[in-house]
């Protein structure tokens, strides 16, 4: 359930719940904003050796779950803290996209990094509970 994971803890910290995180929140992800995916079609559509190339799209690098609760407190000036439950079964400690194929074939680079992306994203969970 991590590809939601920002959008939930975005959601309960706005209502000033704590947002659940099953382990101990070390665990990270290479989470991307939606503006890296796009940017890496848009340069996809130009290069003709890409067809039916398998391709990695996000950020390169990874960011724990209690960063992220950080995060998007500081952006919220809140003190909202997270609840935590048992890890899930299987689940992956941590997972870093390895980018190489998109830098080789299209010449990526994310345009929106981590913190940037969130802080758009906290925007616009917050702008829709007004």
């Amino acid at each position: 359930q991590y590809a939601a994971v920002i959008p939930a803890f975005v959601t309960s910290i706005l209502n000033d719940e704590q947002p659940t995180i099953y382990g101990d929140g070390t665990q990270s992800r290479d989470f991307t904003y939606i503006e890296n995916i796009l940017h890496a079609y848009m340069l996809a559509i130009e290069v003709d050796k890409t067809c039916g190339q398998s391709i990695n799209v996000a950020c390169g690098s990874n960011t724990n779950l209690l960063t992220i609760v950080e995060k998007i407190n500081q952006c919220l000036g809140k003190n909202v803290q997270p609840k935590f439950a048992a890890p899930r079964a299987g689940d992956v400690k941590h997972s870093t996209a390895d980018i190489s194929a998109a830098k080789k074939l299209l010449g990526f680079e994310p345009v929106v990094h981590f913190e940037e992306g969130l802080k758009h994203t906290i925007e616009y969970f917050a702008s829709q509970t007004k």
